[in-house]
């Protein structure tokens, strides 16, 4: 997670012993009822007719009174119980709406319902499709009691961490070169050359080093990216510079202006966009490269974008940046030096307080929707943690148990193959800087 820092605009006892004997026996006995009582509370579960009759009303207002067909899902912490329980009321609810269930094959419309969550809330999603009418999704949240040591074992992705790189001398960036089932060939980016290595006989073996020439000193707090291009040379992006590997044994390093790629080349082009888990998608949004302007003199983006999304091309100060393929545009996210996440359409920009870091990145995968962000988790124990997240519309919905970081993150960006992420970490307890591969695996 990165801090703003300079750069910013987290007597004896005198009881005879058959006395204390009574005492105790009557403690012993109210701490037993005491925990018969909440065993009986917890058996009969929480209340969820409310929030069951509001996604109802939600979907009836959409549909009509009529013949549907209904799937649940079940993406969040919730054990089977609640969520046998959820289904039932909301069956039950549907049908005082005048909603009668059948085969899919004699429906108007098909409602397809995830249970989800995200830190603070349960997430509850209807994704409504209608023969003659287009597709609409509606939701509601029910506030969580509170964060339990559940493993959410029933969320559809994890997210594995893979220890890449670790070094004393600060990292900015890590790029995959070469692997064969796992990494064999690896570029270190730092402030002051780009390092090759060659895994050998179970070591890493140095290649070569290049090193970076710059006129002006680098900020406090320097970042950089490594750019795999379709040619698989490399473009390494630094404040106010821009260095270029073309197969010479040295970087062609210039002072510039240009801004920085948002998107690796390989997530370019049409995008399969997954209306819901569980159905099939079509190549109907189009990604295209969207570059950020970097304040050479700061840590963070200027907020201009070129091109522009949509009507804006001028944003507020960011670290950061993701999207997600939608069906007819590309829903972006900034998270702000404010702290704040913009989210923009190309027609409207939400701004929203997320308990996010800095940092996050999109992948491309298998899983759920197909698309998901991996975002920082504020942390106040100087260790972050980061988790994927979907969008059903504009709020950030929990699909993964958190990946605990041994330090706080300083930069997290899409590898180049666009499935996996690199998080640069700065280890609390050795000191060391390391660079870790954030990939997901569907558990359904």
């Amino acid at each position: 997670m990165r801090t703003a820092v300079y750069n910013s605009i987290i007597p004896e006892n005198s009881l005879k012993p058959v006395t204390c004997f009574a005492l105790g026996l009557r403690a012993f006995q109210f701490g037993v009822f005491s925990l018969v009582l909440m065993a009986s509370v917890t058996a009969q579960g929480a209340d969820w007719s409310v929030a069951e009759q509001q996604l109802a009303r939600k979907i009836a207002a959409v549909t009509g009174p009529g013949t549907v067909t209904l799937t649940v899902e079940n993406h969040s912490s919730l054990g089977r119980r609640d969520s046998d329980v959820v289904q039932n009321g909301l069956r039950a609810a549907l049908e005082q709406s005048g909603i009668h269930f059948v085969k899919p094959e004699q429906a108007v419309a098909s409602v397809a319902v995830t249970l989800s969550e995200n830190v603070t809330s349960y997430v509850w999603v209807a994704q409504i499709r209608q023969i003659a009418a287009e597709s609409a999704v509606v939701m509601v949240s029910v506030p969580r009691p509170g964060r339990t040591n559940t493993t959410h074992d029933s969320m559809p992705i994890t997210l594995h961490r893979t220890l890449l790189w670790s070094q004393s001398d600060s990292i900015l960036d890590v790029s995959i070169l070469e692997e064969n089932g796992s990494p064999t060939r690896v570029a270190v980016l730092s402030a002051e050359n780009i390092s090759f290595y060659r895994l050998q006989g179970g070591k890493w073996q140095p290649e070569q080093v290049q090193a970076i020439t710059h006129a002006k000193p680098w900020p406090l707090d320097v970042r950089g990216r490594i750019v795999v291009n379709k040619d698989h040379n490399l473009d390494a992006y630094l404040p106010g510079v821009i260095c270029r590997n073309i197969g010479t044994p040295t970087l062609n390093c210039r002072d510039s202006d240009d801004p920085w790629p948002m998107i690796p080349v390989s997530l370019i082009g049409n995008a399969t966009v997954f209306p819901s888990a569980g159905t099939s998608g079509s190549p109907s949004a189009a990604v295209s490269q969207v570059a950020a302007f970097f304040a050479p003199t700061r840590n963070f983006f200027t907020g201009v974008l070129t091109p522009a999304i949509g009507k804006f091309n001028n944003l507020p100060k960011f670290y950061s940046s993701a999207f997600i393929p939608r069906d007819r545009y590309t829903l972006w996210l900034f998270t702000a030096t404010d702290g704040r996440v913009h989210m923009l359409d190309g027609l409207s920009d939400q701004v929203s307080k997320l308990d996010w870091g800095s940092d996050m990145a999109t992948v491309r995968t298998a899983c759920g929707a197909g698309w998901q962000v991996l975002a920082v988790g504020i942390a106040p124990d100087e260790s972050d943690s980061v988790r994927a997240y979907e969008f059903p519309d504009r709020n950030p919905v929990a699909v993964s148990p958190a990946a605990d970081m041994p330090g706080q993150v300083s930069a997290m960006w899409t590898e180049s193959k666009g499935d996996s992420a690199i998080a640069i970490v700065n280890n609390r307890e050795t000191g060391s800087y390391e660079a870790y591969r954030l990939a997901v695996a569907c558990n359904q």
